[in-house]
């Protein structure tokens, strides 16, 4: 199953929470998508880009100093911006020999511990980029090629994708905890 109505599914294993939980999680699903959507329209974006930078180096003998860093921009966003749904689905690289051998009581607990320290991680580096993005805003940092585009842009997009990461996360370890406490 795909979709919005696939992640909560996902995150409790059947049991659908009631209240702000769900409404949280189903929330974040559409803001997924949504990115989801933008990250391939950026990778697309990024294809054309290089090709027409490869096409115009070598067969029209034109510079191209705007092409790469955009492209690359293209890429950080996506990348960086697609991880939260990415989470959801719980795509990661994982050890499934690991998972398969476990009893499902202690597998949950590992997924549990696995969780808290992805977040506990992503926490620290969103709230690095976050700062790094301001000190390229305040700063008014470029890069360092003819073009000089302005720096805010990718770190924006590592920083705005991180937290949702986190919030990613969050919902799940808190989907966890509080199917663990329900009444089954």
């Amino acid at each position: 199953m795909t979709g919005a109505a696939a992640v909560p599914e996902a995150q409790d294993g059947g049991r659908h929470q009631a209240g702000p939980l769900q409404l949280l999680e189903r929330a974040l699903a559409v803001v997924n998508g949504c990115v989801l959507v933008l990250g391939m329209v950026a990778l697309v974006v990024a294809s054309c880009i290089l090709t027409y930078s490869v096409f115009s180096r070598y067969f029209l003998k034109a510079a191209t100093d705007w092409q790469d860093e955009t492209a690359v921009f293209c890429i950080v966003g996506a990348v960086f911006m697609s991880g939260a749904y990415v989470q959801s689905q719980r795509g990661h690289i994982g050890i499934s020999a690991l998972a398969s051998v476990l009893p499902p009581g202690v597998n949950r607990i590992r997924q549990l511990i696995v969780d808290l320290m992805t977040f506990a991680f992503c926490a620290f580096f969103a709230w690095k980029s976050w700062t790094l993005w301001y000190e390229a805003w305040v700063e008014n940092y470029t890069t360092a090629s003819t073009w000089a585009s302005p720096l805010w842009i990718p770190y924006g997009l590592m920083a705005f994708g991180m937290t949702l990461l986190v919030l990613q996360t969050a919902l799940q370890c808190a989907s966890e905890l509080t199917a663990r406490n329900a009444p089954r």
